[in-house]
């Protein structure tokens, strides 16, 4: 029959070609004379489909639609530009709506609606949403059929009408019915983002799992978990759970398991061991779990069998991290233990500054402690704490007493950090240390013992049983360092035993200021996270009681810090607390509110909340204030949780130097410094490098020891050179000198093994521990002439909290290493990307153990053996691919 239509075509043309003369006649003879024969032909062509379309005649009508559908479905199928046929029909669009109000309904009235719908997409105006419209109007068809561009226009206008109906409150079942057609559209096709986007917009992502297929749902989860940083709570938990859900159904139980420590669930963690049934691959489960430093216990209907959860509870304790740890060492031959002098390289200097470091001073050997303790943490061996086995003198002693007092304290507590992680080594080596007749000493080796347990769990609980007597005993700095041992040791483990002792420390009337701070912090460690309203509530009333006088003691700000750690990461659930914190003396009442606000939104990206601490930064206040310095550092713990905001957050920094009052320019390097931790980006290296010479020396002892924050554990050769350069400058400051040498000893930290970097898993985890134990060193730092680089040097040690091997170790099935080639290359974004794009760029192949730098990615360049991991950091089980087979 399309021909008769045809036929007809050149009469109905010539016919009615005089009847109508408009009066813009000459321009359309020009536009036509423009098109090719071709495209005059299918303007003719439509034309005459468009008025069959208002014939009477229902055959001819269906004829007209049917090939209208034609024409305009073979053309919009692709879509590089606006298709020929809907560029001719625009002109015709007013004429076939009026048409079709004028229709009774039928099944041509849908036919005509869908046709109408198409032509909506470049014909209604902004806001009428009509193409909607008639699609609701139309049949039931396939609709994409008519092209991706249609229907992504229709989830547009999907997304809007949706919102208006639910402020009217208005039915949406039929919006959900077509909603189910997109979403499948879109997943068939690979537009995974374009589905998730559509499903939020109308509330009802619990759809996606019916759509989610084996060949789609890594893709899908991928965008899900990297969207949810960037929403609104709690629809970003809701998001997360439907990720993880997706994950477990399809059996990719380790990124389920990263998800349920993302949400800080511990029955989706038990969930993801009992739905796995492979012993191999509850094992690396455990791996993660250790690096998390998750306090996750085993429950029997985990693993029945005994000696299985025995190897998979050692592993969750971190027994086995001090031996990986020395295999990488022995791999990349850094064994070799290193003084203070290999590190300062002073012969590179010019006269004056190496004629000032002979000076046998005792702050000069209290900086050298901590450089040789942070260079040579975890190898088990140094040239000045570790005897030589040579000789039965014993080298430590000596040392040891090169430093005076509270000196004492950290060179013996240095000694814990060169044996981290080895518990049988590190308590025989400090135990000689605990029949000393000085004070300070044996302080220094109860810190000792809780640097050497940092991380390690054990069932006997050694460092509980040492440090346990000490707490009560009558002189301040050894309640101190077994106050701080404890925090250290069981930090994020929710131990009651400690929990009930420190507690009673609070409310002791008779305990001096110091050992209550301590105490506080302690507290704050062991129950990172955790809201424990006993624990939060033995605080507030230690704050309650403080005298006048005492709330101007530069201690003081380690109770509401100690507070601020319970609720870390916790967002609302700080309320409460915060209500009460407003009832406090107007003293601490500001620094308590900022410390609270900060801690409880760290590494949630929360927008909203940095721009309330901007504000209170951008107060001009008297000198006295000291609230704004924690509020500049919650700016930097709130904007680390994503690469846009941190980079926001850097230039409103650079703002508040110009503009801040002096007490904010004195935050605001080490904010720089949280940042960028273990990653030296250039141009907060420059700024740090410019404060360095800053008027104001805390200014300048901020900046120095940012500089070897971001530096940490990297060798930069640039740093190290601008500090080598300050260390001549400051030779005669003694103060800023030891922040220099502080900053030379991080920059090397484990001969450039370690990173102080509190995220892993790609950026997508954080832990809570690493993360709390730098914001007390950074809390310290705020007053540097009184805490830091004062009396209390050893708040230092905090920083072992965040230290972990920056590696990736792969083991084999009994967990020994095994080397495999990887490539290791800078980390590329591949969310919402079609295809299999490259995850890694400029990459190199090397053999396993290898060193993973900031913003590195892994990936294994052999199919010999298949990861566990989804994630290539830290320790990796490989399993050998049953598929594989060697070319000959």
């Amino acid at each position: 029959m399309a021909p008769d239509l045809n036929k007809a075509s050149g009469s109905a043309s010539k016919n009615e070609a005089p009847s109508k003369a408009p009066p813009s006649k000459k321009k359309e003879d020009k536009k036509d004379e423009d098109l090719s024969e071709e495209d005059l032909a299918l303007k003719q062509q439509l034309e005459l489909y468009v008025e069959r379309v208002q014939d009477p005649e229902p055959g001819i009508q269906k004829l007209a639609l049917e090939s209208l559908r034609q024409e305009i479905r073979s053309s919009t199928s692709s879509m590089t530009s606006v298709p020929k046929p809907l560029k001719f029909l625009r002109a015709h669009y007013g004429a076939l709506k009026a048409h079709y109000e004028k229709m009774a309904e039928s099944d041509l009235k849908k036919y005509l609606a869908d046709i109408l719908s198409v032509l909506a997409l470049t014909m209604s105006a902004e806001g009428e949403r009509e193409s909607l419209k008639y699609r609701l109007l139309g049949s039931e068809g396939d609709i994409g059929s008519w092209g991706h561009e249609y229907v992504r226009n229709l989830a547009g206008e999907i997304a809007q009408e949706y919102t208006k109906r639910q402020t009217e409150e208005a039915p949406i079942h039929d919006l959900i019915e077509l909603v189910q057609q997109i979403v499948a559209f879109h997943m068939k096709h690979n537009a995974e983002p374009e589905a998730v986007d559509l499903l939020m917009e109308v509330e009802d992502l619990d759809i996606l799992s019916k759509h989610v297929d084996k060949t789609n749902f890594k893709r899908t989860c991928l965008y899900l978990t990297s969207a949810a940083k960037y929403l609104p709570g709690p629809d970003d938990l809701v998001v997360l759970k439907i990720a993880y859900e997706i994950y477990l159904k399809f059996g990719e139980y380790a990124s389920a398991l990263q998800i349920a420590l993302f949400l800080d669930n511990s029955q989706y963690i038990k969930q993801v061991y009992i739905s796995c049934d492979d012993p191999l691959r509850k094992k690396q489960f455990s791996y993660i779990l250790a690096r998390h430093g998750s306090a996750f216990v085993l429950g029997d209907d985990i693993s029945a069998d005994d000696v299985d959860r025995e190897v998979l509870e050692e592993i969750i304790n971190n027994t086995k991290l001090s031996e990986g740890y020395l295999t990488l060492a022995r791999d990349i031959e850094v064994m070799e233990p290193k003084s203070p002098e290999d590190i300062y390289k002073a012969h590179l200097l010019d006269g004056r500054a190496s004629a000032g470091a002979s000076v046998d001073s005792a702050r000069q050997n209290l900086a050298a402690t901590f450089v040789n303790a942070f260079v040579n943490a975890g190898f088990g061996q140094d040239k000045l704490m570790t005897p030589p086995t040579d000789s039965s003198s014993g080298g430590s002693g000596n040392w040891l007493f090169k430093n005076k007092e509270h000196g004492k304290t950290s060179a013996a507590a240095s000694l814990g950090m060169i044996l981290m992680w080895d518990v049988d080594s590190g308590l025989a080596q400090l135990d000689k240390y605990f029949h000393s007749n000085d004070n300070h000493v044996i302080a220094g080796a109860l810190l000792g013992v809780g640097i050497v347990n940092c991380g390690i769990r054990n069932d006997c609980d050694p460092a509980l049983a040492l440090l346990d007597d000490f707490v009560d005993k009558e002189d301040p700095s050894v309640r101190i360092g077994a106050i701080m041992g404890l925090g250290i040791a069981y930090a994020g483990t929710q131990n009651e035993q400690i929990c009930s002792k420190l507690s009673g420390i609070l409310s002791d009337a008779k305990a001096p200021l110091d050992v209550i701070a301590f105490s506080a912090i302690s507290l704050g460690l062991v129950c990172v996270s955790s809201c424990n309203e006993e624990v939060a509530q033995a605080i507030i009333f230690a704050l309650m009681d403080r005298s006048e006088s005492e709330l101007q003691e530069p201690l003081i700000r380690f109770l509401p810090l100690g507070l601020g750690l319970l609720y870390l990461g916790k967002q609302e659930r700080v309320d409460a607390t915060a209500e009460v914190s407003k009832t406090f003396n107007e003293k601490i009442r500001k620094y308590c509110d900022m410390t609270l606000l900060s801690c409880a939104y760290a590494g949630t990206g929360n927008v909203l909340k940095v721009q309330n601490l901007l504000g209170h930064c951008a107060e001009h206040l008297e000198k006295s204030e000291t609230h704004q310095g924690p509020a500049v550092l919650g700016i930097a713990m709130i904007a680390m949780a994503e690469e846009l905001g941190l980079e926001m957050a850097i230039r409103s920094l650079e703002h508040l130097l110009q503009y801040g009052e002096q007490n904010i320019r004195r935050a605001v390097p080490l904010a720089l410094g949280l940042l960028c931790i273990s990653n030296p980006k250039v141009n907060v290296m420059d700024t740090l490098s410019r404060l360095s010479h800053d008027t104001d020396s805390e200014v300048a002892m901020a900046a120095v020891i940012s500089l070897g924050l971001i530096g940490a554990g990297t060798n930069n050769a640039r740093i190290a050179g601008m500090l080598r350069n300050l260390s001549s400058y400051y030779y005669k400051d003694a103060p800023l000198l030891f922040c220099v040498r502080i900053a030379q000893g991080l920059v090397h930290l484990g001969k450039g093994l370690l990173t102080l970097n509190p995220y892993h898993s790609d950026r997508f985890l954080l832990s809570p521990t690493a993360l709390a134990g730098l914001i007390t060193m950074l809390h310290a730092c705020l007053d540097m002439k009184n805490i830091a680089s004062g009396k209390y040097h050893y708040v230092l040690y905090f920083l072992v909290l965040a230290m972990q091997p920056r590696m990736l170790l792969t083991v084999d099935e009994n967990l020994k290493p095994l080397s495999v080639p990887v490539r290791v290359g800078q980390a590329v974004d591949v969310v919402g990307q079609a295809g299999r794009p490259k995850t890694i760029t400029g990459f190199q192949t090397h053999s396993t153990p290898v060193l993973l730098a900031a913003g590195d990615r892994a990936e294994l360049a052999t199919e010999k053996y298949i990861p566990l991991s989804p994630i290539l950091e830290g320790f990796v089980i490989l399993k050998e691919n049953p598929d594989y087979r060697e070319d000959l």
